[in-house]
């Protein structure tokens, strides 16, 4: 009823502008999406009328409302799409909650090694004094020297063999997959501690991101999960594994250090000029080509917008990967993204169980000696260099995840809207819809 309402608003206004409204407000989206494209692909002047254009776009829009005296058409028609949004993805998280994992009771552990880096988000270690607290429930700690890098896996197994039954991380997703890896390997439950920068892992696990000494509680007093673990040529991966732009990006050396700045010098070169790298991939057999980025998560993420680092995994225990790939090649393609999202020609979601990525097709390119290439590779935000074709795949419920009882939890994520389902819903489909789907 609310967006018929918005339409019917834009209907009455005809001859006040109703058109004119739709026009400008489209308009201004697709200025406005040209122009970030301009700002990140371009340098020098090009850049600048970008950024111009981003945010002169939706500013005029504003006035040209104001202005002509359609402001209140905009307004109210904007309040009934809101609406519409919000009624259609409350009847279809309704009709459809998403599933969620019932935990166990876990037993303490009596000889739990936890592995700390004091560099890691920016040394949230000795900030929540998490090494002292540790020891005080009994657990001992392995603390990273940051001036002799060491090899966190052989560390673990070596905690194994003294005779440790938990294992836990205070670090990065990158640091958390390593172990997470022997933990898997020989049974053990892991913990995981939100020490890290922005703790992706530690987020879709519910855990509180704020205060990482929250995360010790589960030393006395916690309960256990079964969650996916990620493969990528033999690496673990919690997280994401990105190809592409974001990957070549990461593989600066300036990037630790500046990523804002590093990012915005390097995209031109690797979004717009000729020659720029392209990918191909078999997603469970079916070709992917031509990509300019691939994502690749441990489990899928809610919608495309998690390209931008900010999304959930409702669920990490699904035993599928979530597949991302993106090509934007001019502003009319970027505007395209814009006005489409999901449904852009340039922009592919989907889901798999094994994914092969190559530089350019689906056969590995050669180097000029005859040896395999080498491609670069994000994997959960630490740059590598893996043999081509890259392969991920995911082993369902191979890792025991230990958690606090008292933590904050992963909020239920806001369903994209459907406007199919929703009028199956509508028209008193739910029963068949839901029990259709509760038999998938």
């Amino acid at each position: 009823m609310a967006a018929i309402a918005a339409v019917v608003v834009l209907l009455l206004a005809l001859g006040g502008g109703g058109l004119l409204v739709v026009a400008a407000g489209i308009l201004g989206l697709v200025v406005c999406a040209a122009g970030i494209w301009w700002f990140v692909a371009r340098r020098g002047p090009a850049r600048l009328l970008g950024a111009f254009l981003a945010a002169a776009a939706p500013a005029g829009v504003l006035v040209f409302y104001a202005r002509s005296g359609l402001w209140l058409v905009a307004l109210v028609s904007s309040l009934c799409w809101a609406t519409a949004v919000a009624c259609g993805r409350a009847a279809l998280h309704r009709a459809r909650p998403p599933r969620s994992q019932r935990p166990v009771r876990a037993r303490r552990p009596k000889r739990a090694v936890l592995i700390m880096n004091p560099k890691s988000g920016g040394g949230k270690v000795g900030r929540f004094d998490l090494v002292q607290r540790a020891e005080r429930l009994g657990a001992r700690v392995i603390l990273l020297d940051p001036s002799a890098p060491a090899d966190v896996g052989e560390l673990a197994r070596e905690a194994v063999d003294d005779g440790a039954d938990l294992l836990g991380v205070a670090g990065g997703d990158g640091t958390q997959a390593l172990v997470a890896a022997v933990a898997a390997e020989h049974g053990l439950p892991f913990l995981v501690i939100s020490a890290g920068t922005r703790n992706h892992f530690a987020m879709d696990l519910g855990l509180d991101r704020a205060d990482p000494a929250r995360c010790l509680d589960a030393l006395t007093d916690g309960e256990e999960i079964r969650v996916d673990l990620g493969d990528v040529s033999g690496r673990p991966f919690v997280n994401t594994v990105s190809f592409g732009v974001y990957a070549d990006i990461v593989q600066s050396p300036r990037y630790r250090d500046a990523k804002t700045g590093t990012a915005l010098k390097l995209m031109p070169d690797l979004l717009a000029r000729e020659g720029a790298r392209r990918l191909g991939a078999q997603v469970d057999g079916a070709p992917l080509t031509d990509q300019q980025a691939l994502l690749i998560s441990n489990n899928p993420y809610v919608s495309p917008d998690e390209l931008s680092g900010g999304g959930r995994r409702p669920v990490l225990d699904n035993g599928e990967l979530g597949v991302i790939g993106i090509r934007v090649e001019n502003a009319a393609q970027a505007a395209g993204l814009a006005l489409w999202g999901a449904q852009a020609p340039g922009l592919t979601v989907t889901t798999a169980r094994r994914v092969e990525v190559t530089d350019g097709g689906p056969r590995p390119p050669v180097t000029a000696g005859g040896e395999e290439a080498r491609l670069p590779v994000a994997v959960d935000g630490e740059a590598l260099r893996l043999s081509t074709p890259v392969v991920c795949t995911v082993r369902p419920r191979a890792l025991r995840v230990l958690l606090p009882r008292d933590r904050p939890g992963v909020p239920p994520p806001a369903p994209p809207v459907d406007w199919r389902r929703l009028l199956a819903l509508a028209w008193g489909s739910a029963a068949d819809t839901a029990s259709g789907e509760s038999r998938t």
